[in-house]
């Protein structure tokens, strides 16, 4: 088979590797890609995620078997649906389906209907009620802007000043322009955060292995939310049983209902949970592969993926098979300054001889020859090991003798399984 990835980023990059190494793919492309992934045999193709004409017209004339889309925009812009009207086998949600990520407050009452424990919340397009809301609720307290943010339009405000400013920026400046017109306020839970990820063909659901990301872009979860500084798995923290209850009382009920709305999901399904008190609830859904999860998840994934999504568009039965002993860890590596301002063009180290890691790019490019940055989240570095410990030391001594100028990373990515409970 010939396969088409769409994307840009490290996502991307770990979805087209663990294609390309397949005995059934005979070649991977990935439009846009980045010129890292070409390090990994990865062919590019110079064509936008957006442009689904263009797209379309290379997956015919190149004879591409089925087309993977990463990202979230293109699924929420239709594509899935485009290639279907074309009659082209083309893996993920439909549009309508993506609403579970695109909108805040429709996953909201999905939620609601199916009975799928989350946070308490309530919906506003008016400041002054917002306000009211929040001053009535006091802080900690989250707001998160209504449409996709590219994962910064979560604030998670300490104090009433921080969490009204942040209502403010959404709703009466244009923080996150149409995305942030309508704003869900909810109540700040406390306990351990998980992602679980599954493949998912209209009410089946197939679960995959737990990771956890870490938002925050310093150590400590000090700072900013971003998109993700690193992920690890297995999360020892979480019991099995949390996991097969999420599973049970998240995943089933949101496929079951997306079925019931007539938005019947396809695709991958990613449940951000957090562990409370009182059982698993649900942060957000997104519809797609979360990024930086499935630079560790999937190398754990022992099963052919070609395979497994060979057979969920052919309506077949699919097994996963994972790694059971060890863990995958992913230390994300960013430019100075994000996910505010920051600098392009900072030249990147070179790790071809560095076997204990594998690398993933997201924010690179090409010049004379040499990979430059040029966004916000450069590359992953990711490393397996027996323990946290020991993926941890493989992942920093690599980094520690790199030349990282312009760059930060987090130096505590895992450290929160190691913490006594």
């Amino acid at each position: 088979m010939k396969c088409l990835v769409i994307g840009s980023g490290g996502r991307e990059h770990a979805v087209s590797k663990k294609l390309a190494a397949s005995p059934l793919v005979e070649a991977v492309y990935c439009a846009p890609g980045n010129p890292g992934m070409k390090k990994d045999g990865i062919r590019l193709v110079d064509l936008a995620e957006t442009d689904h004409e263009k797209l379309i017209g290379f997956a015919q004339t190149e004879g591409i078997a089925w087309t993977f889309v990463g990202p979230e925009v293109p699924l929420l812009n239709g594509i899935v649906d485009d290639f279907q009207a074309a009659g082209l086998a083309i893996f993920g949600p439909t549009k309508s389906a993506a609403l579970i990520e695109g909108s805040k407050s429709f996953a909201k009452e999905l939620m609601a209907r199916q009975g799928i424990p989350t946070a308490d919340s309530q919906t506003f397009t008016s400041f002054s009620e917002a306000r009211t809301y929040i001053e009535a609720k006091g802080a900690p307290i989250v707001i998160k802007a209504d449409g996709l943010a590219a994962g910064k339009g979560v604030v998670v405000a300490e104090t009433l000043e921080d969490a009204v400013n942040a209502a403010s920026e959404m709703l009466e400046n244009d923080r996150f322009g149409a995305s942030g017109q309508r704003i869900v306020v909810e109540e700040f839970l406390s306990g351990e955060e998980f992602s679980l990820l599954a493949f998912v063909r209209d009410t089946e659901v197939y679960p995959m292995v737990i990771s956890q990301d870490h938002k925050r872009a310093y150590n400590e979860d000090k700072g900013p939310n971003t998109g993700g500084m690193g992920a690890y798995t297995p999360v020892p923290q979480i019991p099995q049983s949390v996991v097969d209850q999420a599973i049970e009382e998240v995943l089933k009920p949101a496929a079951q209902g997306m079925k019931e709305l007539g938005r019947s999901f396809t695709g991958i399904l990613y449940a951000g949970l957090i562990a409370t008190t009182d059982g698993p609830k649900v942060i957000e859904f997104n519809a797609r592969f979360g990024d930086p999860e499935t630079q560790v998840v999937l190398p754990r994934l022992k099963s052919d993926l070609a395979e497994i999504i060979d057979r969920l568009l052919s309506d077949k039965p699919i097994e996963l098979t994972w790694e059971t002993e060890g863990c995958r860890l992913g230390v994300v590596v960013a430019a100075e300054g994000y996910p505010g301002t920051y600098q392009k063009g900072t030249l990147l180290p070179d790790f071809s001889s560095d076997t204990e890691v594998s690398v993933y790019y997201a924010g690179v490019e090409e010049e004379s020859g040499d990979l430059v940055s040029s966004g916000g989240r450069i590359y992953l570095v990711e490393a397996s090991g027996q323990t946290i410990e020991e993926a941890q030391e493989k992942i920093y001594s690599v980094l520690k003798v790199k030349n990282t100028d312009h760059t930060f990373y987090r130096t505590d990515i895992g450290s929160k399984s190691l913490m006594p409970k």
